[in-house]
């Protein structure tokens, strides 16, 4: 299954279990958002186009990571003036890992939490 999404004036193709990145988010690594501007979302032969968007679908991620990226040099000069400028720019982004993609009306999968009491048991099994 994937979708496209929409987030930072930018589109991107997803598919689960994607890492992605994306202009700067608000939000804490480890945590969970979800992006509800889905403007299409397909499986095989079946895709269902929105206009602008599809109703009711969500991609939900997990940030992973916020981050810059490598800095980038601006260099301008004007010939024979003896002027010169030099700058530098690092753009922030936030790395996300793409969980689940949800059709209209799904609901999203409830996360298993590992108890302690569930692994001795799972060990004592085996």
């Amino acid at each position: 299954m994937f979708a496209v999404i929409k987030t930072g004036g930018k589109q991107y193709t997803v598919a689960a279990n994607d890492l992605l990145k994306v202009e700067k988010l608000d939000a804490e690594a480890g945590s969970t958002i979800t992006f509800d501007e889905v403007l299409m979302i397909g499986e095989g032969a079946d895709t269902t186009v929105g206009a602008p968007l599809v109703e009711g679908a969500s991609v939900t991620a997990e940030v992973v990571d916020q981050a810059r990226t490598r800095k980038i040099i601006i260099f301008k000069k004007r010939r024979r003036q003896n002027s010169r400028r030099r700058n530098g720019h690092r753009q922030a982004y936030t790395l996300v890992k793409i969980t689940d993609i949800l059709a209209a009306g799904a609901k999203p999968a409830a996360k298993k939490r590992a108890t302690k009491k569930a692994q001795t048991e799972e060990a004592a099994g085996e």
